[in-house]
């Protein structure tokens, strides 16, 4: 198994509109270097986009175990968890996105949106 060409591979069926392609080639890949933040951030994502939820969830708690400080990781947790319809737990990793990188228009929406829809700031 190569695994950069396996990677490349899967990156460029996440692009290209993939993402169940994308995590089938990224599967045997985190398996085999459980440790490699990229691979398993780029697996997390094709799960998030092939509405694999519950799989996303997994991986991104991992990255979060791993690197609390892992803004974006927190933002798409908090995206996975909002689109399982738990609004109340992913307005704290959303928050924690939105407090990390204050600048970042798209992680400020998703807050707003999710506190709108568990009205307000709780």
């Amino acid at each position: 198994m190569d695994l950069l060409a396996d990677y490349r591979r899967a990156t460029m069926f996440f692009e290209t509109g993939d993402p169940s392609g994308a995590a089938r080639l990224l599967e045997p890949i985190v398996d085999a270097e459980p440790g490699n933040a990229a691979v398993r951030q780029l697996l997390a994502r094709a799960y998030f986009q092939s509405a694999q939820l519950n799989r996303a969830e997994e991986h991104l708690r991992e990255l979060i175990d791993r690197d609390p400080s892992d803004h974006y990781a927190h933002h798409v947790l908090g995206r996975t968890l909002e689109r399982l319809n738990r609004h109340n737990d992913a307005l704290r990793h959303l928050r924690i996105a939105a407090a990390m990188y204050a600048t970042n228009d798209d992680y400020r929406t998703a807050l707003e949106r999710v506190e709108t829809r568990v009205g307000g700031t709780r």
